[in-house]
């Protein structure tokens, strides 16, 4: 899978052990940096380049890291057409993209440590959106509302 990569200044933290799990698993990175804590990098900048890397096709998921993990979905949930969640647990890594075809898992650096953001990328990539019944429904309404908003 083509997988976008990206991380603030604090996120960056987190940079080695997300990018050894994608390379260990085979997957495709798409790398949107940053590398390095020394200068201050916004993450609303990041979600936004993460967004529209997957919006293109040039990934088919994202995996966008700040401190916390908040800032980064709330921005990436603002680009439309991105479901950004944070998920420090697996059953919501797993169950976000089953249930809510999550496009971006946010991760916080300061939150979790490398061994279980490992497990949380790949639980994410691993999962399948559930393209059935509820699920699509509620992704409709998800996706109608976000046109209407776009529009006033």
């Amino acid at each position: 899978m083509r997988v976008a990569v990206a991380f603030d200044h604090r996120g960056v933290h987190l940079r080695d052990a997300v990018l050894e799990t994608l390379r260990v698993d085979g997957h495709e990175i798409v790398d949107l940096g940053t590398d390095t804590d020394a200068v201050r990098i916004d993450y609303p900048d990041k979600a936004r380049e993460i967004g529209e890397a997957i919006l293109s096709g040039r990934a088919e998921r994202g995996v966008l890291v700040c401190g916390s993990g908040v800032g980064a979905a709330v921005a990436a949930c603002k680009v439309a057409g991105i479901r950004a969640a944070i998920c420090h647990d697996g059953y919501s890594a797993h169950q976000g993209v089953e249930h809510d075809d999550m496009n971006v898992l946010c991760l916080g650096s300061e939150v979790v440590g490398p061994s279980l953001s490992a497990d949380l990328v790949r639980t994410f990539l691993r999962a399948t959106f559930l393209n059935e019944g509820r699920y699509v429904d509620r992704l409709k309404k998800v996706e109608a509302m976000e046109r209407a908003m776009a529009n006033g």
